[in-house]
């Protein structure tokens, strides 16, 4: 099987859409954000890390070392080459020729309320964490690959407006446009 990418804003619902995905489909689900959190880290354990002010500051650090998201996307583009994976992923849809590729758009208002109702914050702070976390993502993947995260949706296959459907709605969505594309594919 073809391996799926999931991208999307943070909070947009990509690492809940890929557990989802991983087992209905019985494949694996790597979350990028979690290797390049282990590096800072030395696990992947904390779930808000990113919305953090350590966070921030590895943020920083990686504009500042472009080498540590590099490697780190040079070894998960070998990864989806081999296929049977599911991968969230803010650049891998622009970076890898191979996958399904998935975009989960969700305004900054419903992500901000999203996160803080999974992180335990108000809804003030959630606000404030997403415009923080949008502008320096969009920052950094600009800077390290000239990518216009959040308004160049080229590279997807399916761009799917969570703002109204589940976790298991939006899954739903993605198994069946892979299978309608497999199905066009062996029509041919």
């Amino acid at each position: 099987m073809e391996s799926i990418i999931i991208s999307g804003m943070p909070a947009a619902g990509k690492s809940t859409v890929a557990e989802i995905l991983a087992k209905r489909l019985k494949l694996k689900a790597i979350n990028v954000g979690d290797i390049i959190k282990s590096k800072f880290l030395g696990s992947e354990n904390e779930a808000n890390y990113w919305d953090t002010y350590e966070g921030f500051m590895a943020v920083k650090k990686r504009e500042e070392d472009e080498n540590i998201d590099k490697s780190v996307d040079k070894a998960v583009l070998k990864i989806l080459k081999k296929g049977n994976i599911i991968i969230t992923s803010y650049v891998m849809p622009w970076l890898s020729k191979h996958g399904y590729k998935v975009w989960l758009e969700a305004s900054p208002e419903e992500r901000a309320k999203r996160l803080a109702k999974r992180d335990k914050l108000s809804l003030e702070e959630g606000i404030n964490i997403i415009r923080r976390r949008d502008k320096e993502n969009y920052l950094l993947y600009k800077k390290l690959y000239n990518i216009n995260l959040g308004k160049d949706k080229k590279p997807f296959d399916l761009v799917i407006d969570t703002e109204k459907l589940s976790p298991e709605e939006i899954a739903d969505i993605i198994i069946k446009n892979i299978k309608d594309k497999i199905r066009i594919k062996n029509k041919k």
